[in-house]
């Protein structure tokens, strides 16, 4: 690929959105459930002088294709899709990384497919499916009861009044400037898609703590980025960072679950001064 090209990939059974920006080394992010490629493009942006950016909308998501069959949205075949862009763009290896979703992804990548990834990048990695949606929440709700609380409310009501009970309304702890961006990036997505991922993927994703015992042998260097106010991955972001044997944690301040666009600047450093050891080892 130039410089700075957009594009589309065949990933199997579905195309891909791809966008490139950049040259020299490989930093391929992937985005969180709801959002898109442009949801890193601030990074894009501010890295792209250094290194090779690589951004994509996910199955289901934005400009990406969005097969009608419920089977095919799984954490499994997000990985292959994620290999399916490398190869694309003859991309031998990569920083590989990610948020909420995407790092979720990236670190099952990097478990399947550890030697292709010179380094990880786990921003707001999700909770678990057995984890409580928000350790605040009196009622206790899991994230696979919240997942599929949200997708049934889809099917029954439509994406744009479920959303607004689950994802962007009063609830959220958004204010109305980020509920609304919220709002625009979730009704880009087809409302089946949004709802079989919500099973497929969030209702199945393994805990921190439950894959604590194989992320002792990823021997990767990794940056673990969490907001200091991101009450659903803090604790997620903390067990990874001590599970993983070559990781340091960044704590944000100022910042909730969506880290990279509420502090772009401390976010981009801490990505950059990582990038930087990396290129030196």
């Amino acid at each position: 690929m130039a410089a700075s090209e957009i594009r589309r990939i065949a990933a199997g059974d579905v195309e891909l959105h791809v966008e490139s920006q950049g040259a020299g080394p490989a930093l391929v992010l992937a985005h969180g459930f709801g959002g898109s490629a442009r949801n890193f493009r601030a990074q894009a942006r501010a890295l792209s002088g250094r290194c090779r950016v690589v951004l994509y909308d996910a199955r289901g998501h934005a400009r990406s294709g969005a097969p009608a069959d419920p089977a095919l949205y799984t954490a499994e075949r997000m990985v292959e899709d994620l290999a399916a862009v490398m190869d694309a763009l003859d991309l031998a290896h990569a920083v590989v990384g990610g948020l909420s979703m995407g790092a979720g992804i990236a670190l099952r990548f990097a478990l399947a497919r550890p030697e292709r990834v010179r380094g990880l990048v786990l921003a707001a990695f999700p909770p678990g499916a057995a984890d409580p949606r928000d350790a605040r929440a009196p009622d206790g709700r899991t994230q696979a009861a919240w997942a599929h609380a949200f997708a049934d409310a889809i099917d029954a009501e439509g994406l744009e009044a479920a959303g607004a009970r689950f994802a962007w309304g009063p609830a959220s702890g958004f204010d109305a400037g980020a509920a609304a961006l919220v709002r625009q990036g979730f009704l880009e997505h087809p409302p089946h898609a949004v709802a079989a991922i919500l099973r497929g993927v969030l209702a199945q994703q393994p805990g921190a703590a439950q894959l604590a015992r194989a992320l002792r042998r990823v021997a990767i260097p990794a940056l673990v980025v969490v907001g200091a106010e991101d009450a659903l991955s803090r604790g997620a972001c903390e067990v990874l960072a001590r599970a993983l044997p070559d990781a340091r944690l960044v704590v944000v301040p100022d910042a909730g679950h969506v880290v990279n666009l509420a502090q772009p600047r401390a976010f981009d450093a801490a990505l950059a001064a990582f990038l930087a050891e990396i290129e030196r080892s």
